[in-house]
């Protein structure tokens, strides 16, 4: 039940990240024109609104890549054969994705209200439109890879991950 939800809440944020991906040529695309054909005025405010689609973008897309198991990890052992050292390190690298989830959530709160004290130079928007991206990204990388890791568990113990 659980991963049927957290499936479509992860398909949910990849229409959304293709959405902004969309929503992020259109500033760029005039940038670009304005920049080298002199055709359109250079538009300052396309800049501010590339980067917090871009960050969103970054924050959103973590989050589907630790849901899918392709963020990043360094491995420094070969991969484990034997069920017990295979949950090990992959329990390894879901702990240290929900301690950093831990730290970005908890610290990412106040970078998020020192955000919400300032707004950007040429939109005026209120900066915390792209500050409070690292609390919430931070809270759903504790969710998704204690899930991930649960079900590890689970799977180890010879239970189905499903039934968590």
């Amino acid at each position: 039940m659980q991963t049927i939800f957290l499936d479509r809440f992860c398909a949910v944020l990849r229409v959304l990240l293709g959405v902004l991906m969309g929503a992020l040529a259109i500033p760029v695309a005039m940038q670009v024109v304005s920049r080298y054909t002199g055709i359109s005025p250079s538009y300052l405010w396309t800049e501010e609104l590339a980067t917090f689609l871009f960050v969103w973008i970054v924050m959103i897309g973590s989050v589907v890549a630790v849901w899918d198991g392709t963020h990043f990890d360094v491995r420094i052992t070969p991969d484990a054969r034997r069920p017990f050292f295979r949950l090990l390190q992959n329990g390894v690298v879901h702990l240290s994705i929900m301690i950093f989830g831990a730290l970005f959530l908890f610290y990412g709160i106040e970078y998020a209200e020192f955000g919400s004290n300032q707004r950007s130079v040429m939109m005026r928007a209120n900066l915390a439109i792209t500050h409070i991206s690292v609390p919430i990204a931070g809270g759903l990388w504790m969710l998704l890879a204690g899930y991930r890791l649960f079900g590890e568990i689970a799977q180890f113990l010879g239970r189905k991950g499903s039934q968590i």
